[in-house]
C-alpha cells in the first residue's frame, strides 16, 4: 500500500531540513581557506642616476715610436779610431761619437793649402809684372798685346787661387767628417762596428741608432667613421687634442700628450685613418715599439645623466632598465636611449632623470611591478 500524499509531504520536509541542518553544520565547521601567499621580494642592488661631467673619447691600438730616429753612418772611408759613446747611455747634440783616422785627410788638406801659396805668389808677380807693363806701355815701351796677354795671365791666375780656396775648404770639410757627431739628442743604441774596422760611406748599417725617447711619439689607427668626429673636434678647440696612452693589459695611465698628426687620407684598404701623439717622457714609461691602448680625448659631456653600464638591460624593443618606483618596494622598466658606455658608465640621452634609481644587479628575476628589498652591494661594508 502507497504511502499517502500527506505522509510523502512529510518525508520530503523531514529531508529538507535535515539537508539544511548538515549544511549548516558544515558551514559552522568548515576548514579556514589558506591565505594566499605572497611573493617574496627581490634581493637587487640599486645606484642612482647621477648629472656628472663625462669625457668623450676614442680607442684604439697604438704603437710607441720614436720621435726621430737616426743612424748615424760615416760619410768617409777610413780606419775607425775611437768611439765616444757607451751603448744604452743617452747623448747630445754634437758629442762626439766616433773618430776615424784623419792622416790622409790632413795631408790632402796640406797639400791644397800648400798649392794655394804657390798660385798666390805667382798672382802676386803678375800683378806686379802688370804694374810694369801699364808703365812700360805709357812710355811707348810695352805693346798693347803684351798689355793684354798680362793681365789674362793675371785673371787666370785668381781663377786659380779662388779653385785652390775651394779645394782647401773641400779638404777642411772631408776632416771634419773624421770626427763623427751626434745629429740630435737621444738614446744610442748597440754598438754596430768597433774600433779598429774600416768604414765605408756606402755601408747600410753604419755606425750605431740614435733614438729620440723624449718625446716620444705613439702612432695609432681609427677606424675611418670616427674622421668626422676628430675632424669636428680638431675645428671646436683651440688646443690639440689630449691623448692617453694605457698599457694593454691593465689600467695604469702610462702618459699624457698630445695630437700632432691627422694624416691627409683614409687608407681604403683597412678603412681606418693614423694618427700620431708627441708624449713627454720624462720617466721613459714609454718605450719604442711598445704596443699600447690608446684614448683620444673629443671634448666633455657636461651635466650628463650616466647609469653604471650593469643597469642597461636589451631586448628586441632596445635598451631598457629596471626604475625602482617612489616607493622603493616595486620596479618599473624603462626604455631608454643611450650615448656611450665607457669605462663602465652609460650615458643616457633620453628616457631618465636624475635621483632615479635603477637596478645594476639582480635583473634575471625581476619583471615589471615585481616586488624588490635592497641589498648591500660586494665590498660596501669594508673599512667600516
Amino acid at each position: 500500500m502507497s504511502p499517502s500524499p500527506a505522509r510523502r509531504r512529510n518525508l520530503l520536509l523531514g529531508l529538507i531540513v535535515l539537508l539544511a541542518v548538515l549544511a549548516g553544520l558544515w558551514y559552522v565547521n568548515r576548514p579556514a581557506p589558506l591565505a594566499r601567499v605572497a611573493a617574496p621580494a627581490v634581493r637587487v642592488t640599486t645606484a642612482p642616476v647621477l648629472a656628472q661631467s663625462v669625457p668623450i673619447y676614442l680607442t684604439g691600438i697604438g704603437t710607441v715610436a720614436a720621435a726621430q730616429s737616426v743612424t748615424v753612418k760615416a760619410r768617409i772611408d777610413g780606419q775607425l779610431d775611437q768611439i765616444g759613446f757607451s751603448e744604452g747611455q743617452d747623448v747630445k747634440a754634437g758629442q762626439m761619437l766616433a773618430r776615424i783616422d784623419p792622416r790622409t785627410l790632413q795631408a790632402q788638406l796640406a797639400q791644397a793649402q800648400a798649392q794655394r801659396a804657390k798660385d798666390q805668389a805667382q798672382l802676386l808677380n803678375a800683378r806686379t809684372d802688370l804694374q810694369r807693363f801699364v808703365r812700360l806701355i805709357g812710355e811707348d815701351a810695352a805693346t798693347q798685346q803684351q798689355l793684354d796677354t798680362q793681365k789674362a795671365l793675371v785673371a787666370q791666375l785668381q781663377a786659380s787661387v779662388q779653385t785652390d780656396d775651394a779645394q782647401i775648404r773641400f779638404a777642411q770639410v772631408q776632416l771634419s767628417f773624421t770626427t763623427i757627431l751626434a745629429p740630435i739628442s737621444g738614446r744610442v743604441g748597440a754598438r754596430l762596428v768597433d774600433p779598429g774596422n774600416i768604414v765605408h760611406a756606402a755601408d747600410a748599417n753604419g755606425l750605431v741608432v740614435i733614438n729620440q725617447i723624449d718625446p716620444i711619439a705613439v702612432v695609432f689607427t681609427l677606424p675611418e667613421d670616427a674622421f668626422q668626429d676628430i675632424n669636428r673636434a680638431l675645428q671646436a678647440s683651440r688646443q690639440p687634442l689630449a691623448v692617453q696612452a694605457y698599457p694593454r693589459e691593465g689600467q695604469d695611465l702610462l702618459g699624457t700628450g698630445s695630437l700632432v698628426l691627422l694624416n691627409n687620407q683614409i687608407d681604403p684598404a683597412t678603412g681606418t685613418v693614423q694618427l700620431k701623439a708627441s708624449f713627454p717622457n720624462p720617466q721613459h714609461r714609454l718605450w719604442p715599439g711598445q704596443f699600447v691602448n690608446v684614448r683620444l680625448l673629443l671634448g666633455t659631456r657636461e651635466q650628463a645623466l650616466t647609469v653604471p653600464a650593469a643597469a642597461v638591460q636589451r631586448s628586441q624593443d632596445g635598451t631598457y632598465v629596471y626604475v625602482v618606483d617612489t616607493d622603493g618596494k616595486t620596479v618599473q622598466n624603462q626604455a631608454i636611449a643611450v650615448a656611450q658606455i665607457q669605462d663602465g658608465l652609460a650615458v643616457v640621452k633620453q628616457g631618465l632623470g636624475a635621483g632615479q634609481r635603477v637596478v645594476v644587479a639582480g635583473q634575471y628575476k625581476l619583471k615589471p611591478g615585481a616586488a624588490v628589498a635592497e641589498t648591500t652591494p660586494p665590498g660596501a661594508g669594508a673599512g667600516k
